[in-house]
């Protein structure tokens, strides 16, 4: 494997080495002990799925507050996606900062997005799934969000949504007393 530092401070995108022959590929996607290495979590106690059906579908931003912030080892099951990380944290040296990774299921590569840091994608294509694994399990009560298109981060997604759910489409601007 192969870890790409990216403009976020601890997110990395994740390049698996891909064996292939005549019966097809196989490639190790996760080891702990190569992660721990690396300084990354190497645990995930929940995984969770994203099926997307249309092309134009944009989930987040969304994270989950202290005290029990994730991270997020992203891949794509199927289709492709723009994945992004937004650093809130505002210890961080690339705080506000903003990285993005297209994922797709033929290259079977990845996203860790380190915990403090908010998490969308928008999908190319139609029929995208993501798999995703996280190092906490999902406490209702924690999860926050901001808009995917506030100003105060100017993410230059490729193109604008055409199907974001009323709860993303709601969620407020940032604001410095955004609290993690």
């Amino acid at each position: 494997m192969k870890f790409l530092r990216t403009e976020v401070s601890g997110a990395f995108v994740v390049e698996v080495d891909v064996r292939s022959d005549d019966r097809g590929m196989f490639a190790r996607t996760f080891d702990a002990q190569t992660f721990a290495a690396q300084g990354l979590v190497p645990a995930y106690p929940q995984c969770n799925v994203s099926q997307n059906h249309k092309r134009g579908t944009l989930r987040g931003l969304h994270y989950q507050a202290q005290p029990r912030p994730e991270v997020k080892l992203v891949r794509a099951t199927r289709g492709r996606v723009f994945d992004v990380a937004l650093d809130l944290r505002p210890d961080s040296p690339s705080y506000l900062k903003w990285a993005s990774v297209e994922l797709d299921a033929i290259s079977h590569n990845a996203f860790y997005i380190p915990a403090g840091c908010a998490h969308g994608f928008l999908t190319l294509e139609d029929d995208c799934e993501l798999l995703y694994q996280m190092s906490e399990v999902y406490v209702p009560e924690l999860a926050r969000g901001v808009r995917w298109d506030d100003p105060a981060f100017s993410i230059a997604w490729p193109f604008t949504p055409s199907i974001i759910s009323e709860r993303d489409a709601a969620l407020e601007s940032f604001s410095q007393e955004t609290r993690l």
